[in-house]
């Protein structure tokens, strides 16, 4: 399965229109499909990097929340835990599995009887085969084929089901919004579930601190370090303390990388520069336009500051800018601005041609103040 194209309409502070899509636009040199591009089937290319830019405050979280709920419906066929403002949602969601393209469309609505989780109406579900020779039409509405369901189902559960059948995880979401002490745990629940060897673990430590030879759990709450040949136990609580906050979080974001690289899961990540080294964020990216890593197809999709970041981008319309206006809206940097691929992404931003940069004014009025 792969996430091909997202519209919705009443999603949170978006505008009406707010739409993203994952399939390749512009023309596809032999070095992008080396390097910037996953072949799904003959023809069908998507992003193995997707950013997303734009000021503080301009919709880039929302941007990624919105397709976290997507790929919550395509993973589990329910929606939960977001926040129980579901009504007025309208999602219509593309994507690619086994020689088909798939349409779902559905209303959301907060439910009535199981809290914090969204009821789906009206659904609606389409697919049509694919082919090549259509790929440059591959979003005409031509669906041929509508995937009508006789028997009733639960309101809290999605119609993807019937196309998926089973539930798994095709995605993850890093916020930062957990609680560091949390992330040990959550790093050895998460190695479990994938049955990731031990072997990795220690290899992610050893880029972050090179002291640490090998971290164990004791129990939920208790861990066993190895630190310059010494062993020390630790709490959570006083692991955090003597870890740092970036090797903690390296250590868990890490962990998911690899776990995606090596399951064909998409990985998306809240601002990736917090707290890391520009290097270590630039080896993620790579890591995932390395066809003998990224063997499965999967994508990073991430939110930055950081534009010199793009720089590593031979392309332009994997990249996203948000803006804060009436509303919040997209824009694709291909589509949008037309900025030819050799240009550095990192000048133009610093030349403000997308309309990114800090308020230059408010600035000075704050520097008044303070004199």
């Amino acid at each position: 399965m792969k996430l091909l194209n997202v519209k919705a309409k009443g999603f949170k502070n978006c505008s009406d229109d707010f739409c993203i899509d994952m399939i390749a636009k512009s023309k596809k040199t032999s070095e992008d499909i080396e390097y910037e591009l996953n072949e799904i089937d003959e023809g069908l290319y998507v992003y193995n990097t997707v950013g997303i830019v734009g000021k503080n405050a301009s919709g880039k979280t929302s941007a990624l929340e919105l397709l976290d709920w997507c790929y919550d419906i395509l993973s589990t066929f329910s929606l939960s835990g977001k926040g129980n403002n579901y009504n007025g949602v309208h999602l219509e969601i593309i994507f690619y599995e086994e020689g088909y393209l798939y349409k779902y469309c559905t209303d959301l609505e907060n439910s009535n009887s199981l809290k914090d989780n969204a009821t789906f109406c009206s659904q609606k579900m389409y697919r049509k085969k694919y082919y090549k020779s259509k790929v440059k039409q591959i979003y005409k509405d031509d669906w041929l084929e509508y995937l009508d369901v006789k028997t009733p189902i639960p309101e809290e559960l999605s119609l993807v089901f019937i196309v998926l059948k089973k539930s798994q995880i095709r995605q993850f979401y890093y916020g930062g919004e957990v609680d560091c002490t949390d992330m040990y745990d959550i790093t050895f629940k998460i190695m479990k579930m994938a049955k990731l060897e031990d072997v990795f673990l220690e290899k992610v430590l050893k880029i972050f601190d090179d002291n640490i030879s090998e971290i164990k759990q004791i129990d939920e709450n208790n861990y066993s370090l190895v630190y310059q040949g010494e062993t020390k136990n630790f709490s959570d609580n006083e692991l955090f303390r003597f870890m740092s906050s970036g090797t903690t979080k390296g250590l868990n974001l890490y962990i998911l990388a690899i776990i995606s690289l090596k399951s064909g899961f998409d990985l998306m990540v809240d601002e990736i520069e917090n707290h890391f080294h520009k290097t270590l964020v630039e080896n993620l990216v790579m890591l995932y336009k390395d066809k003998n890593v990224n063997k499965k197809n999967a994508t990073l999709i991430f939110s930055t500051h950081y534009c010199e970041l793009l720089d590593l981008f031979n392309r332009s319309d994997n990249i996203w800018i948000t803006h804060s206006r009436e509303k919040i809206e997209i824009e694709n940097m291909y589509e949008n601005y037309g900025l030819r691929s050799e240009l550095l992404k990192s000048k133009k931003f610093y030349q403000n041609t997308f309309d990114t940069a800090v308020n230059y004014e408010a600035l000075m009025d704050l520097k008044k103040e303070l004199m």
